[in-house]
């Protein structure tokens, strides 16, 4: 599958100019939206995407083009109920989906396969596919065969911004295990417009044309067993997020003379050189030659409706394909690698000691077992250069693994948990919470001390809760070496004291409020805290105060209470209102915002200090 969250992204129309939408799903269910909020769906009598309107809590269209002015009655941000959604999910899943046409299951996976796909694998040795290009009776595209074969098999590809060819992509990531390579035909020309193929399946027409032309399948068959390895179709024009275009990788079981096809994969190639990327080509191989699967949630199967991001832009099989345009997708990250064979070198990790992570190390897998069977935690150096340049974060990565989980379970429970989570340094869970694909704070980076424990957030205790005995400390900086400590800290546990007596007036009726800064230069993590706050005030039912700590996590000591009782004199702990700054790394500016939400009464932040004992 090949997700979009939230991208604006071109759709044509039969019956007017293509328009600019902002999608979010993939090719079994999505939503569209105009980007000022508005949700559409395409009209097929009308020829146009038009708002949508809710009937019985299912989408219909209003006959109004996009265009158009909305109705003033619809709302923005409209979406189907639940059941709906997850209704027509699995309707196109089940009856669409890969392994449709065959005994093979979908995209689960929950360890029925060792943690990959089911199916026919193909991650090593030399495989030749076949890349099929493709036009439309009314689009077709300017780009060469030659240069298709260039961006899929060519050596030191670095044209149009694209960090190498597929080819030399898998080269690399598999540390040169798989040896990837397609024959590039075409294009044909098929016999409809292109908005025909939205609900009809252009595969069969495509490969029927290839076979006329004298092209002999069986040359595509490594294994020898009758079945077609890998077909390609790239199909003229920019990838359209609709129906059966919609870029995907399914099965189709075509027979001619001794061979037949299985897995295909199919998108957009471009109307021009500059549009060729990589991406989503590499994205669709993990899953049709490696059977990797989708490293994110789809919200639609596993009865909570709630979308995630899993393992966000860290992954090929995540988001990651979409880094720098699509032009430098993400490596296949350490869990899948190590799933596929393709790191000869093991790292114990159950040994205390000094470690170093080398960057795009690919044939290695850093690997810290756990006493529960199938989990385990894995440790890759991420920092931001080669693959992972356009990552959103730099730094240490520490992935939280079990082959027995699924991507669709982002509880992170003992019973319901992902097959490989990364655990964020932050201890935001913003990939669990379908915040963003990823941010700063998701890389481990210099810390002097316990970073990674069982008293830390995150924290390595097992999903059950219990403790898994890893300990990751004293980490360096990012770069193309990070050294990392298994066991105890070098730094001890220690006590600081911090104080501000800024005695400064809070403006009335202002929610921007004032803030106060509090710079502690020593390294460690929080074990306890308390703190002292002294505010001055005629009616403390109007303030808010909130303090952030240097990872950015925040906590509300005070929101509104207390009516028209004067003064704030209080002490907080983290037996109550500072637990969840538990873990957190100390070093660096604690924030105390303060402001005045009702007019009238006025007031001053007389005072804070703080008192931290910590873990190392």
């Amino acid at each position: 599958m090949c997700g979009l969250f939230e991208d604006l992204r071109r759709f044509p129309q039969d019956q007017g100019p293509e328009i600019e939408l902002v999608v979010d799903g993939d090719e079994h269910y999505a939503t569209y939206e105009r980007p000022d909020g508005y949700t559409v769906v395409y009209d097929a009598d009308l020829g146009l995407y038009c708002f949508a309107d809710l009937q019985n809590g299912q989408f219909v269209s209003t006959g109004i083009g996009s265009a158009e002015e909305p109705p003033r009655s619809l709302a923005k941000h409209l979406r189907e109920r639940p059941e709906v959604a997850s209704a027509k999910f699995n309707d196109r899943y089940f009856t669409f989906g890969p392994g449709a046409d065959s005994p093979e299951p979908g995209l689960e996976t929950f360890g029925q396969n060792d943690g990959l796909l089911p199916g026919r694998a193909l991650h090593r040795g030399d495989v030749k596919g076949l890349t099929v290009l493709v036009n439309f009776k009314d689009v077709g595209t300017t780009i060469t065969r030659e240069e298709v074969d260039a961006l899929v098999n060519g050596t030191d590809y670095r044209e149009h911004g694209n960090f190498s060819s597929v080819r030399e992509y898998f080269h690399l990531v598999s540390s040169g295990k798989l040896n990837y390579t397609s024959e590039v035909v075409g294009p044909v020309t098929l016999s409809h417009n292109r908005s025909h193929y939205i609900d009809h399946s252009l595969v069969k027409e495509a490969l029927d044309l290839v076979v006329a032309d004298g092209v002999d399948l069986s040359q595509f068959d490594s294994l020898d067993d009758g079945i077609v390895d890998a077909v390609t179709f790239l199909y003229a024009g920019e990838s359209v997020y609709q129906g059966d275009l919609w870029p995907h990788n399914f099965t189709r079981r075509l027979f001619y003379g001794q061979v037949r096809t299985h897995f295909y994969m199919l998108t957009g190639l471009g109307s021009e050189s500059s549009d060729l990327r990589i991406g989503t080509i590499c994205h669709e191989l993990g899953h049709m030659l490696c059977r990797f699967p989708d490293m994110y949630d789809y919200g639609k199967r596993d009865g909570d409706f709630e979308r995630s991001q899993g393992i966000g832009r860290y992954c090929l099989m995540g988001s990651g394909n979409h880094l720098d345009n699509r032009r430098t997708p993400s490596p296949v990250c350490a869990y899948l690698r190590d799933l596929a064979g393709w790191c000869d070198q093991k790292v114990d990790l159950n040994r205390d000691g000094r470690y170093t992570a080398r960057h795009a190390d690919y044939d290695t897998v850093m690997k810290y077992r756990t006493s529960k069977p199938n989990e385990y935690f894995l440790i890759e150096n991420r920092t931001k250069m080669g693959l992972d340049r356009f990552l959103p974060s730099s730094g240490l990565a520490i992935y939280h693994c079990d082959i027995l989980g699924s991507n669709e379970w982002q509880n992170g429970s003992g019973s319901r948990h992902y097959q490989c989570a990364l655990e964020q340094a932050d201890g935001h869970r913003d990939l669990e919470r379908n915040n963003n694909h990823g941010d700063g704070g998701d890389l481990f980076q210099r810390v002097a001390g316990s970073a990674f424990t069982h008293v830390t957030t995150p924290s390595s205790r097992s999903w059950d809760g219990t403790d898994s005995g890893l300990a990751v400390t004293d980490i360096g900086a990012p770069g193309q070496e990070i050294e990392f400590t298994i066991g105890a800290p070098s730094v001890a546990p220690a006590r600081v004291e911090k104080g501000s007596a800024p005695d400064k007036p809070i403006p009335d009726n202002d929610p921007g409020g004032i803030h106060d800064v509090i710079r502690v230069g020593e390294s460690g993590l929080v074990a306890r805290m308390t703190l002292d706050l002294h505010i001055v005030h005629t009616w403390i039912g109007d303030l808010r105060v909130v303090l952030e700590a240097p990872t950015g996590r925040r906590v509300t000591l005070h929101n509104r209470q207390g009516e028209d009782a004067d003064d704030i004199r209080t002490r907080f702990d983290s037996d109550t209102e500072l637990s969840a700054l538990i873990g957190v790394s100390i070093q660096g500016d604690w924030i105390l915002r303060v402001s005045d939400t009702v007019g009238q009464d006025t007031g001053h932040l007389k005072s804070w200090s703080f008192q931290i004992q910590t873990v190392g």
